[in-house]
């Protein structure tokens, strides 16, 4: 992986991309064959998880890549209050059980590891690698290919339907754009991480919703996410010491 990565880092991040993109359809469907709800998954995205962590380790690219603490202060971010706001997405019209307890477990642990992979992928690997040419193309291109990457659900027989994977897809270019813009100001991904498995997981508590409801919630998130990621943007902040 070292030698791809020093050769080019735009490659590098495609071909993490790709066998996430791949290996996660393919672990989910293997998952519904066993009728055990990403209980291969798991697995899979554990394992990709450790290999990132065990490469950024030995290379020493852990800050490289975000895994440090922010540099700006918590109220430079308005703390977080906004990206709170969004991560709670998934209970705003109820609250429900959807799966037997240990398919609950996989689940949630299966998307903690989606939070930090894609996070890793689309902000860390390839944001980074395009940003040192041109800034503006990096954002924009880790923010659409985040939520691009989203249509993948109309084909994984994952059950989702047209209207509700497009809202799907426009808030998460809206929630990529706010993450990058996070990544960029604060050096730090840990915020987007944690919100990123946050909002992933409470899906496995959400009740049916109408598509009325599927578009009032994509452009709410959409609207927070554009309006608080131009905010970190526009803001100077303060070091992380003055917090």
């Amino acid at each position: 992986m070292k030698n791809l990565y020093e050769k080019s880092k735009i490659r590098f991040a495609l071909t993490w991309i790709i066998s996430y993109v791949i290996g996660a359809s393919c672990t989910d469907e293997l998952s519904r064959l066993v009728n055990m709800e990403k209980s291969i998954t798991v697995i899979f995205l554990g394992i990709m998880t450790a290999v990132a962590l065990i490469w950024m380790k030995k290379n020493d690219l852990f800050r490289e890549f975000g895994l440090c603490r922010a540099e700006i202060s918590h109220k430079s971010l308005l703390y977080y209050i906004p990206l709170i706001v969004i991560s709670s997405c998934n209970l705003w019209f109820g609250v429900t059980v959807n799966y037997k307890w240990y398919i609950t477990v996989f689940y949630i642990l299966s998307m903690i590891f989606v939070g930090f992979l894609e996070e890793i992928i689309f902000r860390g690997f390839l944001f980074k690698a395009m940003a040192e040419n041109n800034l503006k193309s990096a954002i924009i291109v880790s923010s659409i290919t985040f939520g691009i990457g989203h249509f993948v659900n109309l084909i994984n027989g994952s059950g989702a339907e047209l209207l509700p994977n497009i809202c799907q897809v426009v808030s998460a270019i809206a929630i990529g754009f706010l993450f990058v813009a996070l990544f960029y100001k604060t050096k730090s991904l840990w915020a987007p991480i944690i919100a990123h498995a946050v909002i992933n997981s409470l899906s496995a508590f959400a009740v049916d919703i109408t598509n009325t409801q599927q578009i009032i919630t994509s452009a709410v998130i959409s609207v927070i996410a554009v309006i608080y990621g131009t905010f970190i943007l526009m803001n100077r902040g303060k070091a992380n010491a003055e917090n």
